[in-house]
C-alpha cells in the first residue's frame, strides 16, 4: 500500500490560529523530542538539540562550532559570501527554536539558544566581510536580550523565587544598557521598548510578590551613596545567601 506523503490530517486536526504561537512537543522516531510549530501553512519541525533542522555543518555540530575553530586557526580569516549565508540561516534557526522554549515554558533551553545567537553575533563582527553586513545582524542585539532576560527571570522564578528573578532582570538590562553605550545611544535606552517591557515585568514581580528592593539593589544604592558600612553588611548577608 503506497503510503501518503501530504500533512491533510495535521493540518486537520491542528488549526492555526492567528493569535497565539502554536507549538508542541512530541515524539518524532526513535521517541526523541521534537518541537512542531505549526504556521499558517503548514508545520515546522525542530530538533531539541543541536542545530534545530537537525544536520550538520562541515563535520561540525553548528555553524557557530565551525566559525570558533576557524577563527581559531586564523584570527583574520572572513566569512565568505556562502558562510555570511549559513551564519543568517542559523540565524533564524535558533530565533524558532528560542520562542518555541519561551512558549513551551522551557525557560533554561531558551537561555542556552539566546547564549547560542550571542555568541554567534559575537563572532560574526569578528569575521565580518564588512561592516554594514555585521550592522544588520547587531541590531537584533537588544531583541535577543531581551528573550534571553524573560527567561532567566521567569526561569529563576521557577527556581528560586522572585528576588531572583528581578535580579535577572537587573542583569539583563545592564548588559542592554552596554550595548546602547557600545553604539552612542544612550539617550534612547530609557524609552527603548524591549526596556519599557523589561521594567514592566521586574515591577510586576515585585508587586505580585510583594517583593521590594533586593539585596543587590539595596547594595548598589549603598555603594552609590557611599554607605560603606552598610554596603560591607549587604556584601555579608549577600555572601551568606550564596553559600546556602
Amino acid at each position: 500500500m503506497k503510503r501518503s506523503k501530504n500533512l491533510d490530517d495535521i493540518l486537520t486536526n491542528w488549526a492555526f490560529d492567528p493569535t497565539t504561537l502554536n507549538v508542541r512537543l512530541v515524539k518524532g522516531n526513535g521517541e526523541r523530542d521534537v518541537i512542531q510549530m505549526r504556521v499558517d501553512m503548514g508545520v515546522l519541525q525542530l530538533e531539541t538539540t543541536g542545530r534545530p533542522d537537525g544536520d550538520q555543518y562541515r563535520q561540525s555540530e553548528t555553524v557557530l562550532d565551525y566559525l570558533q575553530q576557524a577563527h581559531s586557526d586564523d584570527p583574520e580569516r572572513e566569512l565568505d559570501e556562502d558562510e555570511c549565508a549559513d551564519v543568517d540561516r542559523e540565524f533564524m534557526q535558533f530565533y524558532h527554536r528560542r520562542i518555541c522554549w519561551l512558549r513551551l515554558q522551557f525557560y533554561h533551553r531558551a537561555v542556552m539558544d539566546a547564549d547560542h545567537t550571542l555568541r554567534l553575533m559575537d563572532l560574526s563582527e569578528l569575521m565580518s566581510p564588512d561592516e554594514e553586513w555585521a550592522s544588520v545582524h547587531e541590531q537584533y542585539r537588544p531583541f535577543v536580550l531581551f528573550h534571553r532576560t524573560q527567561a532567566e527571570a521567569l526561569g529563576e522564578l521557577d527556581e528560586s523565587g522572585p528576588e531572583s528573578a528581578i535580579q535577572a532582570v537587573n542583569s539583563g538590562l545592564e548588559i542592554m544598557r552596554g550595548f546602547f553605550d557600545k553604539h552612542d545611544a544612550e539617550e534612547h535606552f530609557e524609552s527603548d521598548e524591549l526596556v519599557v517591557r523589561l521594567i514592566e515585568l521586574r515591577e510586576s514581580l515585585r508587586s505580585e510578590y510583594s517583593v521590594g528592593r533586593t539585596l543587590k539593589e539595596q547594595l548598589a544604592e549603598a555603594v552609590e551613596l557611599e554607605q560603606y558600612e552598610l554596603a560591607a553588611r549587604l556584601r555579608d548577608e549577600l555572601a551568606r545567601r550564596e553559600m546556602n
